[in-house]
């Protein structure tokens, strides 16, 4: 049977490509139509693959979209690893070699600091700690995967695994490996690392001690407001005697059989509830340490930055949305189920959408799944079987900890005495150079992690010590305590999860995903709608892990974990529905453990929940289609607070208060086309900026951009002969994703509290002998607003009537690797955009954007699906891009015209359904 391999529309495109690359950009001569066609996957016809016991079919529907039909576990999973590796083997191929440590083997020596990064935090050696760990069940699923990639690579080298791999061979004669097990699992790394919490508000908070003072950090990370935003469980608290979670009245309380059992995570020590000591100001030994180590603090967010973001920067855009509408408020009388997580935009999507059938469903072979899985990692992530459905927002619990080490002699102090490391070496082989060699040095609270920075290993800023700290000497070297670098078996929850058919089961799965820890949302065909946290959350046995611990008092030491049965859980309650957006989980108050101080602020979270209040008060009943317009909703909450303000300030200037006035009559949604959008949008920018951000020690504000400031320290003279400041120049090291003020919602609970007081410090600014100061709130508004009209001006035209939120706020897809720091040619093959977007930060349309760095879209919702548990056929999904991950296929971006405009896409699950929507079909056989 002959296999159809490419429409003759895309044949034409990549001629026409071709001829562009031939006709004399950079490494064109080089290409051919072949190069460029060669990985493209055979999609019809049939193909032999040894390692398979029985005949798979694979369905394939105009997006391109897999669906497996397999007589056997075996079977079906490598089928997926092969399917996968069809479309998307470079990405799995970077990932691999990013979590183990070995990006240098393909793209050389710019990569080798990274490489020492990762090795020293040990990936890949805790993933292989974790598959010793796993079911035998589960090795075999994983052994069966990575024989379909094997299969894959067997006939794949070079240009036909992927374009990419001609561009590396030119450079390098890069040849890709074998697929190991240990690679599937080692990604959970990658996932973890990306949400793994609070860590970078740890390093900010002890960064800002430079030029604030404590009660001005504090100011600038207030309590989660759980007065006005609503925690996702309600009422529930923890039995003193038993250590379990007992959901309140508000929820059924009891799993489908009655019980109480618990789920989540897979460390079980009995913890103690969590200190609060650590703030700086309470804990003298704790302020000194982190006064001493601002350098080596510094230096590692910078270090940090360097990391690859395999999900997106790692801050308040990183999160997610999901929440389910129990049948008593929906047009079909069963749950709907929402999701769209919130990550880095990327090309290819993170997501890969597909099906993975049993022929015939029963206990040896239980998987009827479909959804979104990862390249590289076997089985669904997000999606739904054919009984329940779930969904996944970051749960954002503080699994990581900084921990300042005093070294001598090369030992360093615990506990009064000299401790030796645990070390090793690693070995970073390097492309087209010399293999390097490293030693990682460990200690009871982690890798020392300041050893791969230059600065870092200088460790130190001439600054005092206090009598209770240890001498800082030559400074404090930095360890990493983390969840993820202890063993687990969340890799073991995935297919827990897929083959569950119940709120038990469910629950069960859950109890085996330890990091990182996850929201998990529950709706089944028989009505019933739940929720469970979780995850490994250590508890600390003298401070709340804000700041920096010092690493030689063994009262800081974590003494357990949250005991699993105490984990917040719900199922069936009465408000018939259960929202998830990373706001608090629970009201701190009413709850003995301490999960984390660094909630989202819940902006987003509490919108949906008042879109949901709204849409089912006097009777109404929600649609597929409403919770697909829910996931739409960019109404902006900090425009609904800071308009007024706005709008009374007298503004002289005419030119200014034209721009002032777009705001009059506003409605406060972000919608593409919007000039309002783009004006309070830019005020916003800059009040934040004259407020704040010039305020900022230089690590936290925008790399490049410099400032005449004072001196940090009074080790310098701090006037002039003539009676002036001395004034020192300052530069700004973060990348501009990542910097502050970044804008996010802990921004808006921020200026909420300050526009009460137009007095404040915050709304003063430092003028020159041509422009004065600001003096107050009001001024510092229009001093802003005549900022954001010639920023504009200077962006968009004097025209305010051309003026759009859209275009300022474009997308950019790029490919991670070649498409960020290759050849420009080779850019240009591999990047699309850009997108017009609506949406903003902190709205549940949450296309986000740094206010330090810009306008240009940083995170979105990488994916969106809405799920009919009346009707799975009756379901929709949509991805960022497309199924493939090779340039010019016709699955390479084909989805996110849609996704941009708000649109889902039809989503199959029954065989006929499926059947009739498909375009292509395969048989592997044995």
């Amino acid at each position: 049977m002959p296999a159809k391999k490419t429409s003759r529309r895309a044949r034409l495109i990549v001629i026409a490509v071709v001829l562009l690359l031939v006709g004399g950009l950079g490494f064109g001569a080089y290409w051919s139509i072949g190069t460029v066609r060669d990985s493209f996957p055979q999609t019809t016809g049939s193909l032999k693959i040894k390692a398979l016991k029985d005949p798979v079919t694979v369905k394939r529907d105009g997006k391109g979209v897999p669906q497996l039909y397999a007589d056997n576990p075996h079977d079906l999973f490598l089928a997926q690893g092969f399917v996968q590796a069809q479309d998307r083997f470079w990405e799995m191929d970077v990932r691999r070699h990013t979590t183990s440590g070995r990006l240098s083997e393909m793209f050389g020596d710019g990569q080798v600091k990274t490489d020492a990064f990762l090795r020293t935090m040990g990936w890949r050696k805790v993933a292989e700690q974790e598959y010793a760990r796993l079911p035998a069940t589960t090795k075999e699923y994983l052994q069966a995967y990575a024989d379909g990639v094997n299969a894959y690579l067997a006939d794949h080298e070079g240009s036909a695994a992927s374009v990419e791999y001609a561009a590396l061979e030119l450079k390098h004669g890069y040849a890709p490996e074998r697929w190991d097990p240990v690679d599937s699992v080692a990604w959970l790394k990658a996932m973890a690392w990306d949400l793994r919490g609070n860590m970078q508000d740890e390093i900010d908070r002890a960064l800002m001690t430079s030029r604030l003072k404590p009660e001005q950090i504090e100011d600038l990370y207030p309590e989660y407001p759980t007065s006005r935003n609503k925690p996702i469980v309600e009422g529930g608290s923890v039995n003193d005697a038993t250590d379990e979670y007992e959901p309140g009245s508000d929820s059924a309380g009891t799993t489908p059989d009655g019980g109480t059992e618990s789920g989540a995570g897979t460390e079980s020590g009995a913890g103690t509830e969590s200190g609060t000591g650590a703030d700086p100001a309470a804990d003298p030994a704790a302020a000194d340490a982190v006064e001493g180590a601002g350098t080596q603090l510094g230096a590692a967010a910078d270090a940090l930055d360097k990391v690859p973001g395999m999900l997106g920067p790692n801050g308040s855009g990183i999160g997610s949305n999901s929440w389910v509408v129990s049948g008593k408020y929906t047009v079909t009388g069963k749950p709907l189920l929402a999701n769209d997580p919130h990550l880095a935009p990327q090309l290819p999507s993170v997501w890969y959408q597909m099906g993975l059938h049993c022929n015939s469903v029963d206990a040896s072979c239980p998987f009827d799944v479909s959804g979104f899985t990862f390249s590289g990692m076997p089985g669904v992530v997000i999606g739904h079987n054919q009984n329940i459905s779930w969904g996944m927002t970051n749960l954002g619990a503080d699994v990581s900890d900084l921990y300042l080490q005093k070294i001598e002699d090369g030992e360093y102090l615990y506990d009064g005495k000299q401790v030796p490391f645990k070390t090793r070496k690693e070995v970073i082989k390097v492309a087209g150079g010399k293999s390097r060699e490293i030693t990682v040095r460990e200690t009871n609270n982690g890798p020392i992690i300041s050893d791969r920075d230059d600065e870092l290993a200088q460790v130190g800023e001439e600054a005092p010590v206090g009598l209770s700290a240890p001498d800082r000497g030559d400074g404090y070297a930095v360890s990493l305590r983390w969840t993820a670098l202890t063993a687990s078996k969340t890799m073991n929850a995935v297919f827990k999860l897929n083959a569950a058919s119940d709120f038990k089961q469910f629950r069960a799965a859950a109890r085996d995903f330890a990091v990182p820890s996850q929201n998990l949302i529950y709706a089944d065909t028989e009505g019933n709608i739940g929720y469970q946290a979780p995850g490994a959350i250590p508890v600390r046995g003298k401070g709340d892990g804000r700041y920096p611990a010092p690493g030689w008092d063994p009262d800081y030491r974590w003494t357990g974990y949250v005991p699993q049965s105490a984990l917040p859980w719900e199922y069936n309650p009465s408000r018939g529905y259960i929202v998830t957006a990373n706001q608090a989980v629970t009201d701190p108050d009413k709850y003995p453990y301490l999960l984390t101080d660094d909630w989202g602020y819940g902006a987003r979270s509490q919108r949906i929940n008042d879109l949901i209040q709204k849409k089912t008060e006097d009777g109404g009943k929600i649609s597929t289609q409403d919770m697909q317009d829910m996931q739409l909703d960019d109404s902006s909450e900090i425009a609904r607070l800071l308009v007024p303000y706005l709008l009374e300030i007298d503004v002289k200037d005419g030119y200014v208060r034209e721009a002032q006035e777009l705001l009059r009559g506003w409605d406060f949604t972000q919608d593409a086309d919007s000039a309002a959008a783009a004006y309070f949008n830019a005020v916003w920018r800059n009040t934040l900026k004259l407020a704040f951000g010039n305020k900022l020690p230089k690590e936290l504000r925008v790399e490049g951009e410099c400032l005449r400031v004072p001196p940090a320290d009074e080790s310098g003279p701090l006037e002039d002969l003539d009676g002036d400041s001395e004034l020192v120049e300052e530069c700004g090291k973060r990348d501009a994703d990542a910097a502050q003020p970044d804008g996010g919602d802990r921004w808006f609970e921020v200026v909420r509290k300050l526009v009460q007081k137009p007095d404040s410090h915050w709304w003063k600014t430092t003028g020159n002998r041509i422009e004065p100061g600001d003096k107050n709130r009001d001024e510092l508004l229009g001093h802003a607003m005549k900022d954001a009209r010639w920023e504009l001006t200077s962006k968009l035209g004097k025209d305010i009537d051309t003026w759009s939120w859209g275009r300022l706020h474009r997308l950019m897809l790029k490919n991670q690797t070649l498409g960020t720091e290759g050849p420009g040619f080779v850019q240009w093959l591999l990047n699309r955009g850009p997108w017009d977007l609506g949406g903003g930060e902190a709205t549940v349309n949450a296309t986000g954007w740094n206010a330090a760095g810009g306008y240009d879209v940083t995170w979105v919702p990488s994916m969106r699906m809405v799920v009919n548990l009346a009707d799975f056929d009756e379901s929709s999904w949509i991805n960022l891009t497309g199924a493939s991950g090779h340039a010019y296929h016709p699955n390479y971006v084909d989805q996110t015209d849609a996704w941009a405009n708000g649109e889902q896409l039809p989503w199959a699950f029954t065989e006929g359904a499926v059947e009739k929507g498909t375009d292509d079909k395969m048989a592997l056989t044995p």
